[in-house]
C-alpha cells in the first residue's frame, strides 16, 4: 500500500471585489514596503522605527510641519488627479512631471510679460496659459497614440526630459535674471502674480484650487456622459465603439486635460512657493502622482488624502536628514511602495486557493 499526497496552491480570478479587499490589500502594500525599507535602515545601524518617529514628528507634530506639509500636498494633488483621470481611460500618462514644468513655463511667460497686469486678469491668465501649456504637453502624446497606437507610456516619460531641460534652457539662457548673482532663476514675479496666502503660513489659495478640481473631477466622472464615455473606454475599447463613442476624441480630450491639470500644479509652485521660475521646481511631484494615483484607485476624493500623506512623507524625509539620513530615503520608500502596491494588485482581481488530494494506493 502507498500513501500519496498531491497539492497546489494557485491563483483564482475573483468574480467580485469586496470594498474590504480593496482597502486592505493597498494598506497591506504599504506596511510591507515600510518594512522592506526599514531592513535597509536596520542594516545601518539605526532603528526603523526611530527613523520613522523623526519623520512623523517632522510633518505632522508641529504646526509648522503641517502647514509645510499642506504645502508639499498641494501639487501632488493637482498631478494625482491628473494622473488619475487619464488612467481612468487606461491612459498610462507617466508624464506629469514634465507637464507640470511646461505649465509652470505658460504661468512665467504670463507673469514676467505682463507684470502690471491687476491681480485680478494676471493670476487667471497664468492659471489659463498653465493649464493650455500643460495641456498641448499631454496631447503630444495623445496624438500618435490616437492614430497610430503608439505607446504613450514610452512617450510621456521622454517628453518628461524635453520639458525638464526646456525650462532649464530659459532659466540658464534667455530668462535669467541679470540680477541673480548667475543662478539659474528668472527675475521675481510682481506683486499681483504671487497666489494669495492663508494666514500666516506658507500654505496658498492653491491648496483651494486643488480641492476644487477634486470636485469637478469627482463630479464629471460620475455624473456626466463624458465621464460615462471615459470609464467605459477605460473597461473596453471595442464596447466604446459598439456604443458609437469617438474613443480618438476621447483619447486626444482626457490628454489634454490630464496634462492641464498637472500643468496647473506648475503654476501653484511658480506662483505660491518659489514666485519665480528656476531649476528643480519639482523634487519628482509628476512622480510621485503615479503612486497617489495607484493607491488612491483613482478616486479623486482618495487622491486628496493620499496626497495628503505623501506630503507628509516629503516633510518628514527632510526631518530625518538631522540623523544622518539623506532625503532621497523618501524616493526609496516611496519607490518600494509603489512596488508592492502595484504587485499586491495581483491579489486584488486574484484570490489564492488551495486544492489537493490525498490517496492510499
Amino acid at each position: 500500500m502507498q500513501y500519496k499526497w498531491m497539492s497546489k496552491i494557485h491563483f483564482e480570478k475573483r468574480s467580485t471585489t469586496a470594498r474590504s479587499v480593496l482597502f486592505f490589500v493597498p494598506l497591506l502594500s504599504i506596511i510591507v514596503g515600510l518594512c522592506f525599507v526599514g531592513l535597509f535602515i536596520g542594516a545601518t545601524g539605526k532603528s526603523p522605527f526611530y527613523i520613522y518617529g523623526l519623520m512623523f514628528e517632522g510633518a505632522f507634530g508641529s504646526e509648522y510641519g503641517l502647514s509645510e506639509t499642506i504645502v508639499k500636498s498641494i501639487p501632488l494633488m493637482l498631478t494625482g488627479l491628473a494622473v488619475a483621470l487619464a488612467f481612468r481611460m487606461q491612459l498610462w500618462n507617466i508624464g506629469a512631471e514634465g507637464q507640470l514644468y511646461m505649465g509652470a513655463f505658460g504661468a512665467t511667460w504670463v507673469a514676467l510679460n505682463f507684470p502690471d497686469w491687476p491681480a485680478y486678469l494676471l493670476l487667471p491668465g497664468m492659471l489659463i496659459m498653465s493649464f493650455i501649456t500643460g495641456g498641448i504637453w499631454g496631447l503630444l502624446p495623445a496624438i500618435p497614440r490616437a492614430f497610430f497606437k503608439v505607446n504613450e507610456t514610452i512617450t510621456t516619460l521622454l517628453l518628461n526630459y524635453v520639458g525638464i531641460l526646456w525650462v532649464d534652457y530659459l532659466v540658464y539662457g534667455p530668462w535669467r535674471d541679470p540680477k541673480g548673482f548667475n543662478f539659474p532663476i528668472t527675475a521675481p514675479f510682481s506683486e499681483n502674480a504671487i497666489l494669495p496666502v492663508l494666514g500666516d503660513s506658507r500654505i496658498h489659495v492653491g491648496l483651494i484650487l486643488a480641492l476644487l478640481m477634486a470636485v469637478v473631477l469627482y463630479v464629471v466622472l460620475k455624473y456626466t456622459k463624458w465621464g460615462f464615455e471615459i470609464r467605459v473606454s477605460g473597461e473596453s475599447s471595442i464596447a466604446a465603439h459598439y456604443a458609437g463613442m469617438n474613443y480618438i476624441r476621447n483619447i486626444l480630450l482626457v490628454m489634454f486635460v490630464s496634462g492641464g491639470l498637472a500643468g496647473i500644479a506648475g503654476m501653484t509652485e511658480v506662483s505660491g512657493i518659489t514666485q519665480r521660475l528656476q531649476h528643480g521646481i519639482s523634487p519628482g511631484y509628476g512622480y510621485s502622482a503615479i503612486i497617489i494615483a495607484w493607491l488612491a484607485r483613482l478616486n479623486p476624493w482618495a487622491v486628496i488624502v493620499v496626497s495628503f500623506l505623501f506630503g507628509g512623507l516629503l516633510v518628514g524625509g527632510y526631518s530625518i536628514q538631522t540623523s544622518g539620513f539623506p532625503a532621497a530615503t523618501v524616493a526609496m520608500l516611496q519607490g518600494a511602495i509603489l512596488f508592492f502596491v502595484v504587485g499586491g494588485e495581483i491579489f486584488v482581481k486574484y484570490r489564492l486557493t488551495w486544492s489537493g488530494k490525498g490517496g492510499n494506493q
